[in-house]
């Protein structure tokens, strides 16, 4: 489990981190849980939720704790390769693909801009930050088709589609056929079976 060196966050600590007070670089580091990304008080990213930062004397003590440096203030002075930025924006996605997500809020929730994250998740992963949010999001209907008998209005919100007309046509455009297709298809299959044993 991750752990913070310094237990208790002051009010100061606080103010220095959501006013990114550069007079505070050095004397600590700041750890956001929900990315595994630490930063110096003065970096510009957005500000995260007070109960979700960990904080430390020294940044080997945030590396040793697994968390990963910022790529837009080098807290250890050199850049995070690209190859584990993005693996935070897929661990990310994976654990959050049912929110509403755009391009625009990974890069603040990862520390860079939207022009640079988007050219570099297309050539670490092969396709953009979107179409991989996409994809997600149908893998876990399909998984919900087959499980439960949740109305097909409900799955597409449970995986992160409020428009289930727009859910019906990107689940038709990434498999072929649509949400209820795809149910009944997988209930022939399982009777099939049943009756080949």
């Amino acid at each position: 489990m991750k752990r913070s060196l310094i237990e208790t966050m002051t009010d100061k600590q606080w103010q220095a981190i959501i006013n990114n007070d550069i007079s505070y670089d050095g004397q600590f580091y700041y750890a956001v849980k929900t990315t595994g990304i630490f930063c110096r008080p003065s970096c510009k990213s957005r500000a995260p939720k007070r109960e979700n930062v960990a904080l430390f004397m020294t940044a080997e003590q945030a590396l040793s704790s697994h968390y990963r440096p910022c790529k837009r203030c080098k807290p250890t002075g050199h850049r995070l390769p690209d190859v584990e930025w993005i693996t935070l924006v897929t661990a990310y996605i994976d654990n959050n693909y049912m929110d509403h997500l755009t391009l625009g809020i990974l890069a603040e929730i990862s520390h860079g801009s939207p022009f640079h994250l988007q050219r570099t998740f297309k050539k670490v992963i092969g396709i953009t930050p979107v179409v991989y949010i996409q994809q997600q999001r149908i893998e876990h209907a399909q998984r919900l088709l087959r499980s439960t008998d949740q109305s097909i209005t409900g799955i597409g919100q449970v995986v992160g589609f409020a428009n289930t007309p727009y859910f019906i046509t990107l689940f038709k455009k990434k498999t072929g056929i649509t949400p209820t297709s795809y149910r009944q298809l997988q209930i022939q299959n399982m009777k099939g079976a049943f009756n080949y044993e």
